[in-house]
């Protein structure tokens, strides 16, 4: 009997100890911000969009779910925004989490300059609070982008985002975040292997890096130092470099925590965004045309996203809310 006993306990403490060790292994993997956006989608798409209405539309298409961040920690993935800044032959592209009405945090820049031999030259740049110093990939498109023709244009608009917390387009509508593995085994489809991304760590555009200064919106920065790319790893720079260090420590297949896809395209019967002009994305989807008006979106969750009235929010109502800092007009 007490030699039953003896065997039952150790098997039980051999289970907590495991279960124990799993659920270290998950919450840490969750907690890293960076792994919830990646770059070379963000590449990808830029590439393939007809001008940056549409890239906006694509980084945050409830089909394509190539953001997962939540930010605001409310259970539904942050409206990204985009807006630019040109001076001379420079194009500064800002990509921001929409956190509360008027309240952003960059998550990352696309730099675009052309040279004195009208070669175009992007960069994609990490925020250095979410992914450390000198997070920078230069995607080599197989095709030039069909947006880098209207650039130069004489005519051409500088965009800005219409967009604000609560007020979104209609084909717009939220999604839970997803556990990384399976955000990551979703966005790999999303990228077109074709290109190159190639990784570096300077920032080449000197103007890009003026300019941001100007339109730069770091609120939730402000609010939460703690949780920055520096205090979250302290012995790494920056995301190249961390996963570097999780590839060490015996990950091998892995980049960017995305399981290597093939760089031939071989892929098969996988929907992306430069072949879609004829299917049906959601079935939530309003397939009304859109127009500039402000509509309210159906959250998937309880918890309200934002309102167009005066009716408070219940995030709205948080402690930590400071309308004055860094907000842009």
């Amino acid at each position: 009997m007490k030699t039953k006993i003896i065997i039952l306990s150790f098997i039980a403490f051999f289970v907590n100890h495991t279960f124990s060790q799993n659920s270290t292994i998950v919450n840490a993997t969750n907690s890293e911000i960076s792994d919830n956006l990646d770059l070379k989608a963000v590449a990808s798409i830029f590439g393939d969009s007809k001008n940056l209405e549409d890239f906006e539309k694509r980084l945050n298409d409830p089909k394509y779910k190539i953001s997962n961040l939540d930010l605001n920690e409310d259970r539904q993935v942050d409206y990204l925004r985009v807006i630019e800044s040109v001076e001379g032959n420079t194009h500064l592209i800002v990509i921001q989490a929409i956190l509360e009405k008027d309240i952003f945090q960059d998550v990352a820049t696309i730099e675009g300059e052309k040279d004195s031999k009208n070669k175009m030259q992007v960069q994609v740049v990490g925020s250095v609070y979410m992914y450390g110093n000198n997070y920078i990939y230069e995607p080599v498109y197989v095709h030039s982008p069909i947006l880098f023709s209207y650039f130069w244009a004489p005519n051409y608009r500088i965009y800005h985002s219409r967009w604000n917390w609560g007020i979104y387009p209609r084909f717009y509508s939220y999604w839970r975040p997803f556990p990384i593995y399976r955000y990551h085994r979703n966005v790999r489809h999303w990228i077109n292997y074709n290109n190159n991304y190639n990784y570096v760590n300077i920032r080449r555009s000197s103007v890009a890096i003026g300019l941001h200064r100007n339109v730069r919106a770091n609120s939730y920065e402000i609010r939460n130092p703690e949780r920055s790319f520096e205090r979250r790893n302290t012995s790494v720079s920056n995301r190249y470099e961390l996963d570097r260090s999780r590839s060490s420590n015996g990950n091998n297949r892995v980049e960017n925590n995305n399981v290597i896809a093939p760089r031939n395209n071989t892929r098969t019967e996988v929907e992306t965004p430069r072949n879609n002009n004829n299917q049906n994305p959601n079935p939530r989807r309003n397939t009304r045309e859109e127009t500039a008006t402000p509509i309210r979106n159906q959250s998937e969750s309880s918890a309200p996203r934002g309102r167009q009235n005066n009716e408070s929010s219940p995030r709205n109502s948080s402690p930590r809310e400071n309308r004055n800092s860094n907000s842009r007009r």
